[in-house]
């Protein structure tokens, strides 16, 4: 593992008697490209905020590489920020936004247009020095932004959703741009998004964030396969979650039907949730499977189709690349290790929400 880098230690933070951040307690070691995941109001922002410096918290502190830096300004911190409107400046060219900083520290000229070479070869915009950025496309634009942040040498750079201004297809472009530019610059990316599909593909670590509460952080197979909770599973892709009861070691009811599992230490007859991603969720005929249901609706998504089926009230969600008719009889089988086993929320945090992101 890296070296821990950044530890915020217990934080709270409220704007007007509102608790957004409630003693929240996270490391981010060097290198690492961690995303604050979330809906709306989670306290992701915040996070990031304080952090740069731009907010100071109620209580906790902000340790950097051991260093107590909570009341240090933005400007005298190792860490640049890339805000989703970019913040570039509309009367300068395309050098003279990257140079900003550089001149403000009274480099010299050669290192600034060595330092502006690099940085747009980096961001793939060499040739684009004199080019006004109110001329530059919206991808252009966030390129220009980054590559501001970057010739200062941050050791953190923090991105407060950057691509959200983007359309799908340049949004997934800079996905990979930013993953490629990470590893050749070596250093820590923190990084803001409510896009779930954006967490899993760019980082090495998810905080999953809610009510200015940590859910679960991990890697994104861990978020993804392995859910702490109902809030987590329901916001982290697609997912039938059901309430279950935890029969025994390895085994599990949904609605009277016992469906075998991997999992232990529940306890027998305890209430749970469980978890199952619609890819895992395996049509077959009538009859040969746990249960039999109806196919209820139909959607072709492209990659596969999204099949609802309807089991004694229950409905269940399965991806396939093989449609079945709406009005077919199906059985459903899913594999034990496709099931996971979660127990009930301690809390109104912790329940699946509704999301509209």
């Amino acid at each position: 593992m890296n070296n821990e880098l950044i530890h915020l230690s217990h934080i709270s933070k409220s704007f007007d008697d509102k608790v957004i951040l409630d003693d929240l307690d996270l490391v981010i070691h060097e290198n690492e490209f961690v995303t604050l995941l979330g809906p709306s109001g989670c306290g992701k922002t915040t996070t990031l905020r304080i952090i740069a410096g731009f907010e100071t918290p109620d209580r906790g502190s902000v340790i950097f590489d051991g260093k107590d830096i909570t009341q240090l300004p933005p400007n005298k911190r190792q860490l640049n920020t890339v805000f989703q409107n970019y913040a570039l400046f509309t009367h300068m060219n395309v050098a003279d936004n990257i140079a900003f900083g550089l001149r403000i520290r009274k480099q010299s000229k050669s290192y600034i247009e060595d330092k502006i070479a690099y940085a747009l070869k980096l961001v793939g915009l060499e040739g684009y020095e004199k080019r006004s950025v109110s001329r530059l496309s919206g991808g252009q634009q966030q390129r220009v932004a980054i590559a501001r942040a970057i010739v200062n040498e941050p050791r953190v750079l923090l991105l407060d959703e950057p691509l959200g201004a983007l359309d799908l297809k340049l949004r997934q472009d800079m996905q990979y741009e930013l993953i490629r530019m990470k590893n050749e610059l070596s250093i820590t990316f923190i990084y803001v998004t409510h896009d779930q599909q954006e967490a899993l593909t760019m980082s090495d670590k998810i905080v999953v964030m809610n009510q200015g509460y940590i859910q679960q952080m991990g890697t994104p197979e861990e978020i993804y396969n392995e859910p702490e909770n109902a809030f987590v599973a329901d916001f982290i892709g697609d997912s039938n979650l059901f309430p279950a009861v935890f029969l025994r070691d390895g085994l599990i009811s949904v609605d009277g039907a016992e469906f075998p599992c991997v999992d232990k230490g529940f306890g027998e007859g305890r209430a749970v949730d469980i978890v199952i991603r619609p890819e895992d969720v395996e049509l077959v005929e009538a009859g040969e499977g746990t249960v039999t249901g109806e196919v209820t609706d139909l959607i072709f998504k492209g990659v596969y189709y999204e099949m609802c089926v309807d089991v004694a009230g229950r409905e269940w969600v399965a991806h396939s690349t093989r449609p079945c008719p709406v009005g077919d009889k199906v059985g459903i089988r899913v594999d034990p290790f496709n099931i996971q086993v979660m127990n009930k929320p301690a809390s109104e945090d912790e329940e699946a929400v509704p999301t509209n992101e």
